[in-house]
């Protein structure tokens, strides 16, 4: 079967954000299985997938908000989950900016290495998707961050992408592996940690805590392994509100002997 053709205005785009975007180089590369594998990382707002889907080894796929690949959809989305914390002065400007960047974004998420996350019924085509994506020999890149704050480094993980490691062993028989990233833009490098292997006999819901826990663990202690720096969190808030990878004990002490 032929390759779906990308458009040269796609390509152009490609290009130009590979020139301005940060070049990463990667840590840990040992770590990520041979065959298929999930990697879940810190979202780092639009660094982590443009990140995802410039460095991934292999061949992959990046889950994205399904809504960004719909024309009808996009602009509510957008200004929801980009900028409604702005400003109140500013909103209509960036409301406008919603609507704006409607076709740019249908084209960009329509042609680059992207599986659509719904949170509706389409979601089951979400999982299908991934599945097929998976026994074809990809790497999933997924970025499952919510709003609220576990530590100084991620948010919490929503943890109902673990239900596709269930659909895979279902489908091969197989233990999926899930391997955690940990994006430092300003460090400009990739990590990745050791995979954590689902357990197909514990409860589901004991395996979407277990992991969860245990990636978002692997990611935070890399990042205080690290030399200080700032963490771009996945709220859109302002610069000077991004938290350093020192724990935070650490900063309360020194705070204490000031």
């Amino acid at each position: 079967m032929e390759e779906k053709r990308t458009p040269w205005i796609y390509r152009l785009i490609y290009r130009l954000v590979w020139l301005f975007s940060p070049k990463y180089r990667i840590e840990g590369a040992e770590h990520l299985p041979e065959g298929p594998c999930v990697i879940a990382g810190n979202h780092c707002q639009m660094y982590g997938p443009i990140a995802g889907e410039m460095y991934t080894p292999g061949k992959h796929a990046v889950w994205c908000v399904g809504e960004m690949m719909h024309r009808e959809e996009v602009a509510d989305y957008a200004y929801r989950d980009f900028w409604s914390r702005k400003p109140r002065a500013v909103r209509p400007f960036f409301r406008l900016m919603s609507h704006l960047i409607v076709p740019l974004a249908v084209l960009i998420f329509n042609n680059a290495h992207t599986i659509p996350v719904y949170h509706d019924s389409r979601v089951l085509t979400t999982f299908r998707v991934t599945v097929e994506q998976l026994r074809a020999g990809s790497r999933i890149v997924i970025f499952p961050e919510c709003y609220t704050e576990h530590n100084n480094v991620v948010h919490d993980f929503q943890d109902k992408f673990v239900d596709v490691a269930r659909l895979y062993y279902r489908k091969t028989g197989e233990k999926l592996a899930f391997v955690p990233m940990y994006l430092a833009p300003r460090l400009k490098t990739i990590y990745y940690g050791k995979p954590i292997f689902f357990q197909p006999d514990a409860p589901l819901a004991e395996e979407r805590r277990r992991i969860c826990d245990e990636l978002m663990d692997a990611i935070t202690d890399t990042a205080v392994s690290l030399p200080e720096h700032t963490v771009i969190p996945y709220p859109n808030i302002p610069r000077k509100q991004y938290p350093k990878n020192i724990p935070l004990e650490v900063c309360s002490d020194e705070k204490t002997a000031l």
